[in-house]
């Protein structure tokens, strides 16, 4: 498998984490916590399909170590089918996540998560995720994060082809 995708996330994430370090996620010298009322979202990165929002807890998702950060998804979202080089563990906090494994999204091959729902997914396992309602979920993972779509044109940052 061929990595291609790596730096343009990692830029993402760097902007992202640094847009977010005088809040909760800077703070890590003993201990992070984080009320629910200080929890700081943003526009997730260009990585992801537009529309999410991000808030990182802990961590810096561009940087080797533990990562904690949570995606709040609108209504009828799709993530294309696409794999990691880490582990990602993934908990609905609100809302439904519908999850399923392959090379393309099918809604039909999916599974329901709920709140309290979990799924850890291994490296480079392909899966894909949809939401049909609003949505909040937790990810844990070893950064640095990554993101490979299956398909090439799945990627929100592909070049835009002109006429």
């Amino acid at each position: 498998m061929r990595i291609t995708h790596r730096f343009p996330v990692q830029l993402a994430f760097v902007a992202l984490a640094l847009s977010f370090a005088a809040g909760p996620a800077a703070a890590q010298s003993t201990h992070v916590l984080v009320p629910a009322d200080k929890v700081q979202w943003g526009p997730a990165p260009p990585v992801l399909p537009a529309g999410a929002e991000i808030a990182v807890l802990e961590g810096n998702p561009s940087e080797k170590g533990p990562v904690t950060l949570r995606l709040r998804f609108p209504a009828n979202y799709n993530i294309p089918a696409h794999w990691h080089s880490m582990t990602e563990r993934v908990t609905v906090l609100s809302g439904t996540l519908h999850v399923g494994m392959g090379d393309k999204l099918d809604r039909r091959a999916s599974q329901t998560l709920e709140p309290g729902g979990y799924v850890s997914l291994p490296a480079v396992m392909r899966h894909f995720a949809w939401t049909d309602r609003p949505s909040v979920v937790q990810i844990n993972l070893e950064g640095p994060f990554d993101i490979f779509y299956v398909n090439p044109a799945d990627n929100p940052q592909k070049p835009v082809t002109r006429r």
